[in-house]
């Protein structure tokens, strides 16, 4: 039975779709089984981050109205056959009770290992579809004030569904800016949002909307999520010592 995990954000933005691609790849390279389903409805983007948007035929909408079987609506990444995407395409929430979307999970969901449900943003009755069809939350938050504020609200309407496990992870962490008491350090964060730790994410130009096939961070979240180790990217460690002095000081001036 696979583990299903609805991953959300209080706030557009904070790099939900790219945690969700990455860290169902870094999870589809330990051998399991991952389905990657793309519930932002109107805004997909999982097919441009796993670049399969030609290869797109059906989506969900197609699979509730019966048009087609799951199966066929799965999209396969082609360098791992083990991971696979569904999109929403045009499937309006409104029109149709999330008993049906959480429905056609539980008929499928031994054949996979991991459900990665990419929600939109906020707590709009859109994201009730994933929250009814998970047992586990996933929070993504960047060290911003409001970012924050928000995923505490998103956090507190995601425990309306009684998760097994909620899980938070800070992304765009800039070491620097920590080191200097700029920033706030990730625990902190961790601490306000009063759920467990999962992963801590550097801000990098490589992670910005882009599949990293061997990225360290997504490879560590993957393994707290699989062996329920808490194992954390430092962040600031790469500042540290008179090197480090000299990169924060070349990254503060550029």
């Amino acid at each position: 039975m696979a583990r299903k995990i609805s991953i959300i954000s209080g706030k557009g933005g904070v790099g939900k779709s790219t945690l969700t691609a990455n860290l169902g790849y870094a999870l589809a390279k330990k051998t399991k089984r991952v389905l990657l389903v793309d519930l932002d409805f109107g805004l997909n983007s999982l097919d441009l981050l796993l670049s399969c948007r030609d290869n797109v035929v059906f989506d969900v909408a197609d699979v509730l109205a019966k048009k087609c079987r799951l199966k066929q609506a799965l999209i396969s990444d082609p360098k791992i056959p083990n991971l696979y995407c569904l999109l929403s395409g045009s499937f309006n929430p409104e029109k149709r009770g999330f008993s049906d979307f959480s429905e056609m999970i539980r008929r499928e969901e031994n054949a996979f290992d991991y459900i990665l449900f990419d929600c939109s943003a906020g707590v709009s009755g859109a994201l009730n579809f994933a929250l009814d069809a998970s047992e586990e939350v996933i929070t993504v938050v960047t060290p911003h004030y409001i970012c924050i504020k928000d995923a505490l609200r998103a956090v507190e309407y995601a425990k309306r569904f009684s998760p097994v496990n909620v899980y938070a992870v800070v992304n765009r962490v800039r070491g620097d800016l920590v080191k200097a008491g700029r920033q706030a350090p990730a625990q902190e964060i961790f601490d306000m949002l009063g759920v467990t730790p999962l992963g801590i994410i550097p801000e990098h130009d490589d992670l910005n909307g882009f599949v990293r096939r061997d990225s360290e961070f997504f490879d560590v979240l993957a393994d707290n999520l699989t062996n329920g180790t808490r194992r954390m990217y430092d962040c600031v460690f790469p500042y540290d010592g008179l090197l480090g002095k000299i990169k924060c000081k070349i990254k503060r001036n550029v």
